[in-house]
Formats: C-alpha cells, sequence, structure tokens
C-alpha cells in the first residue's frame, strides 16, 4: 500500500531546531553565479560573499561556517575558450595561494591553458556545520 505525506512545513518539536536527517545529507550550501563582468551571484544558499582574487579564481565566504575542512565541495563551469575545466581548490600556487578553510573555500575556472572567466558557475558543499 502506497502512503502519502502532504505537508507545509517540518519543524523539531521545539519549532525552532533545525530538523535531524537520518542517514540522509542535505546541501549545506550552494551558488550559481557569473564572473564574465563581475563576480554576480543568480541564487545562493549559505553563502555570505564572493571574491574576485584574479581571472576565473573566486574565493566563496559561507554564512555558517563548516565544522572543519575534511568537506566536500563540487564545482562545474561552462568556460567558453576551449576545453573548460572546473575545479575546487584546497590551494592555488603561486601568489594567490589561498588554503581551504572551514569558512571558505576557492574555485577556478581553467580552459584551454589559462584560467578563464565563464558566465555559468555552480557550487555546492556538503559536510557537517559547525
Amino acid at each position: 500500500m502506497t502512503s502519502v505525506l502532504n505537508v507545509d512545513t517540518i519543524a523539531a518539536k521545539d519549532g525552532t531546531s533545525p530538523v535531524g536527517l537520518t542517514k540522509q545529507q542535505a546541501s549545506k550550501g550552494w551558488l550559481n553565479w557569473n564572473t564574465i563582468t563581475s563576480h554576480s551571484t543568480r541564487d545562493s544558499f549559505n553563502v555570505s560573499s564572493l571574491t574576485d582574487i584574479t581571472t576565473g579564481q573566486t574565493t566563496i565566504s559561507y554564512t555558517s561556517s563548516m565544522s572543519d575542512i575534511n568537506y566536500q565541495s563540487m564545482f562545474f563551469t561552462n568556460a567558453s575558450a576551449g576545453t573548460a575545466i572546473g575545479s575546487f581548490a584546497n590551494n592555488y600556487t603561486g601568489s594567490n595561494a589561498i588554503v581551504r578553510a572551514s569558512s571558505s573555500c576557492a574555485c577556478a575556472s581553467y580552459a584551454t591553458s589559462a584560467y578563464t572567466d565563464a558566465s555559468q558557475n555552480d557550487w555546492s558543499i556538503l559536510g557537517d556545520l559547525a
């Protein structure tokens, strides 16, 4: 027999705490943004700011920090100059060195042989909040 559960809101017993997921993992943050003319956010969750490091490189700062640096992050880009490679950065090299932190991470759009800005960038994070 199939059951249907129709609700408008699910809340913890106290009415204010987040609902605990059992054997499930929900995204703790996500972002859709453009870097072609400026770092403009289309939509986001748990993102406090974007920092334009240089061409093709962005730092994402979180509204609510992760519990440590052992989280999982995904980044996709449509950089149009040749074959685009989106990479979530633990560390950049050179003068723009960025270390992954519990409160931020860095993403880079790379195409053919250089960093490049892209019109479509998507990022998501999984892990435990602090």
